[in-house]
């Protein structure tokens, strides 16, 4: 008995297809390996494999996301199969692509409320209190009596783009409608996008093409890999405490930087963070420069955003607001995610 190993670039076994007798690959996750019968004698076998066999192989390896299931799959030809988790994983980053072109299209409409977005995801996070672990990014700033704190103040219309979006998305997904804690942390990550994009497309004189390559060459698209996997969080039901958050409009520099200490933070990220303090960065980061602590990694930054790719800037946010979006969260990776129809092969006709 031998075993046939299917990859994703199965095509290329059917002209070759002969293995030693002796072959045996290591079973691996995400491999699904189809066992046959060597029988020299079959008229229907081509280099030692039966061409029903290779049909059935080739079939169950390219169909991989049509037969997954919660339950084993029962089959002659199939010994090892981790597809139901693959099918999960592409049911998820699809989904998450919608999510991103609907809040793109929101966003690029609403340019206007870029900053207010920032906010909206910086201040559902800040609720977060590290001895207790309660609060975080768990959409309870969409609760009237939440989003009308003074330290709210404007985030309306932001929360109302987002609401706007949900009813959007949850129209076409299929896995059930998507948090609100989510949602508000997806908006953040594409208004930093816009702004990124609009960045590049200003360094190169106004021209949109030549900014879209600028930032497809050089801007921090790749960084966004963590940050998109934390993606499942659960909505609380009722409000977060009072008194969690500052008011970053007239906060002092201490009180942010406590509060940044509070939930894990220090003056580098407050720094890189400026952005979401308020509508107005220039007038954060002068704020923040009159500190000791936090006026180096202010000037980092601005040097940085003076550079062709912001790489130090970029990154550096990127990380912070990935770390930040998952204060006090218990991520469900297998959220969004829906059962699949089973196929029985064996009525099919090959």
């Amino acid at each position: 008995m031998g075993l046939v190993s299917f990859l994703s670039t199965v095509p290329t076994l059917l002209p070759n297809a002969s293995f030693p007798s002796t072959y045996i690959p290591s079973k691996c996750p995400g491999i699904i390996s189809c066992k046959f019968e060597n029988n020299a004698g079959d008229s229907n076998e081509t280099n030692g494999v039966k061409r029903r066999d290779v049909l059935n192989c080739f079939g169950a390896a390219i169909s991989v996301e049509l037969v997954a299931s919660s339950s084993p799959i029962s089959s002659p030809f199939i010994e090892v199969a981790n597809a139901a988790d693959l099918i999960q994983r592409r049911q998820r980053s699809d989904f998450l692509s919608s999510i991103k072109t609907t809040l793109y299209t929101a966003i690029k409409a609403n340019q206007e409320l870029i900053p207010s977005i920032l906010t909206l995801a910086l201040n559902d996070s800040m609720t977060y209190d590290k001895p207790t672990k309660t609060g975080g990014p768990n959409g309870s700033i969409r609760f009237s009596s939440e989003i009308n704190r003074p330290e709210n103040k404007g985030l309306s219309a932001a929360l109302s783009l987002v609401e706007e979006a949900k009813k959007e998305i949850d129209s076409y997904s299929k896995g059930g409608p998507i948090s609100y804690s989510d949602l508000i942390q997806l908006a953040a990550q594409s208004a930093l996008k816009a702004t990124f994009l609009a960045s590049a497309i200003k360094k190169c004189g106004g021209n949109e093409e030549k900014g879209n390559l600028l930032y497809s060459a050089y801007g921090s698209s790749g960084q966004w890999g963590l940050f998109d996997r934390q993606f499942g969080r659960s909505d609380s039901q009722e409000p977060d405490p009072e008194g969690r958050v500052p008011d970053w409009s007239t906060a002092s520099v201490q009180e942010m930087k406590d509060k940044f200490t509070a939930i894990g933070f220090g003056p580098r990220q407050l720094a890189v963070m400026s952005a979401f303090l308020g509508p107005d960065q220039l007038a954060n980061e002068a704020k923040l420069a009159t500190d000791k602590d936090v006026t180096k990694w202010v000037e980092k930054y601005q040097r940085s955003r003076e550079t062709v790719s912001q790489t130090d800037y970029e990154v550096d946010l990127i990380t912070t607001l990935t770390k930040m979006s998952c204060l006090g969260q218990n991520i469900n990776y297998e959220a969004y995610s829906y059962a699949v129809p089973k196929i029985d092969f064996r009525k099919l006709k090959l």
